[in-house]
């Protein structure tokens, strides 16, 4: 029976009414994380009554995390981050019932976790769990929500809903192991997990309510220094399965994003040529190249400070990524097109940016570990 007094303001929308509450509150929801973006997706997703919410995280509460994580409180430092969770979520709708797994997702417990919900929302904060949420609730056909925050941006995305596209066909290949930085490395603006939080919960109860309108295919981009909001398409690639076997040597070995594309000695197409929507350029790749003549128009799309600091000697543009789209007509027709940032997640966000302006995926080369993997590899290159 729905609690037409609590979900009045829910049930006056035409777009929900009782039916609608009822099917959020018949919902089985499972959170992965409850820090920076777990705390107001779980605090919405309890507001509005979703009536089975499922956490798994195996962190304790610390003082650190209170300037952003909303769901815990200074009296429940030390406790488990899922205990704390519970607590707030009963107190403020007493209605739901909350399942807690104290411990870390991994590649043996996550079949056994997903199996039995109607989504997932990711808060987490780490390249291998993301593959491994992706993967997972593709082969168990569980659509997900995925959130991302750094510094002043965030992202947030729709995967596997309805038949539509997943993480990897966003992100192919993960980045090299190392060279991407945790929110406690690089920083994060304490509201911002607060904002794409929102939108994560957002997303979560409009597949719920079966709403025609997501974000599907389509990767939303926020920037709370300059207030800006920007939505980049992308499409399914029937290529793209999962790959529990990488996920698992991602989770158990030190260097778990070792590129692929050198196999036996022998050099091999990057990924566009297998159908994803830009190249990933290796080290390795980039010299095999190179020695063979390749000259490439190279964009370095860090920030002005960080490309002052160190650079590529021969970079032919600089522009931070956001701004990529102002540059555009300097961009030779007739070349390709190297794009490097710190650690090569910047820079695959200005490729999408350049797909969207009409740019060839065929003439795109996201530089994987930026200029990071640059300066181990080639120095003779940097000045």
């Amino acid at each position: 029976m729905v609690d037409t007094q609590r979900y009045a303001r829910h049930i006056t929308l035409p777009d929900v009414g009782i039916k609608g509450q009822e099917l959020i509150d018949n919902s089985n929801v499972l959170v992965v994380g409850a820090g920076g973006l777990g705390s107001p997706v779980l605090m919405y997703l309890a507001a509005a009554g979703v009536g089975h919410l499922g956490i798994i995280d195996d962190d304790v509460v610390d003082l650190s995390n209170l300037q952003r994580q909303i769901i815990h409180t200074e009296s429940q430092i030390g406790v488990a981050k899922v205990d704390s969770a519970k607590a707030r979520i009963s107190a403020i709708n007493s209605a739901i019932k909350v399942t807690t797994w104290n411990e870390r997702l991994s590649p043996d417990n996550a079949r056994e976790i997903f199996t039995g919900w109607d989504l997932v929302v990711d808060g987490t904060d780490n390249i291998p769990t993301r593959y491994l949420v992706d993967d997972m609730c593709n082969t168990l056909g569980i659509p997900w929500v995925y959130g991302s925050i750094y510094r002043f941006e965030g992202q947030v995305s729709l995967f596997n809903y309805n038949g539509g596209p997943c993480y990897r066909d966003l992100f192919p290949e993960p980045p090299p192991n190392d060279m991407v930085p945790s929110c406690a490395d690089g920083g994060v603006f304490g509201v911002l997990p607060g904002v794409v939080g929102a939108i994560q919960a957002t997303e979560a109860i409009k597949v719920i309510l079966d709403k025609n309108q997501s974000l599907s295919g389509k990767l939303l981009l926020y920037d709370a220094d300059n207030m800006t909001f920007r939505t980049l398409n992308f499409s399914k690639n029937p290529a793209t399965k999962p790959d529990l076997a990488e996920v698992r040597q991602m989770f158990e070995e030190q260097g778990w994003c070792v590129n692929q594309a050198i196999k036996g000695g022998q050099f091999e197409e990057p990924s566009t040529a297998r159908g994803a929507m830009f190249n990933h350029l290796s080290v390795a790749e980039y010299q095999q190249r190179r020695a063979a003549g390749w000259q490439p128009f190279l964009i370095d799309v860090r920030s002005n400070n960080e490309y002052a600091q160190v650079k590529v000697s021969f970079t032919d543009l600089q522009v931070p990524h956001e701004e990529i789209l102002s540059i555009q007509d300097q961009i030779p027709d007739d070349k390709d097109i190297i794009l490097l940032c710190r650690s090569g997640m910047r820079s695959q966000m200005a490729a999408m940016y350049l797909l969207n302006a009409g740019f060839s995926g065929t003439r795109l080369f996201n530089f994987d570990g930026g200029i990071l993997a640059w300066s181990n590899h080639l120095p003779a290159d940097i000045e």
